[in-house]
């Protein structure tokens, strides 16, 4: 199976990089923004991102404002959102919009590994559906089916 590519999305520099490093050394394919907007931007060229871990508070574009333009933009790209306590009704608030699940921060290593596998199978399985549709729509308009 090919490698998960994950955008980090965090106004943390240190966090970002750590974790960062962290992921590849689990062979995650990581791309990272440190803003919502910035995101928003290097989705735009990295369309086969399969996951985003983004923070629910960030200054200027928050994680849910960030989150709704993701869903709105790219739906089938899955969204762990990554909170701390203050901000746990915000997680909920996102898991409504359309976030894969959230975490608290910090969290384990393994567990966040864990939830980027669930989430790429998911849009995976998704596309995967998506283009036997496709497929079956194609034979069915030639007389093929």
């Amino acid at each position: 199976m090919q490698m998960p590519k994950v955008m980090l999305v965090d106004d943390e520099v240190p966090f970002v990089e750590t974790m960062k490093k962290r992921l590849e050394k689990r062979n995650l394919n990581i791309v990272t923004a440190f803003s919502g907007e910035e995101a928003l931007d290097t989705l735009g060229s990295n369309r086969d991102t399969d996951v985003v871990i983004l923070d629910v508070k960030m200054p200027g574009m928050d994680g849910i404002e960030t989150l709704r333009e993701i869903k709105a933009k790219f739906p089938l790209i899955e969204v762990i959102m990554l909170t701390g306590h203050a901000t746990i009704e915000s997680a909920i608030e996102g898991m409504k919009i359309g976030a894969f699940d959230y975490l608290m921060k910090p969290c384990e290593v393994e567990q966040l590994m864990a939830k980027v596998q669930q989430a790429t199978n998911k849009k995976r399985e998704h596309e995967k559906r998506i283009r036997d549709a496709r497929a079956k729509e194609a034979l069915f308009k030639h007389g093929l089916a």
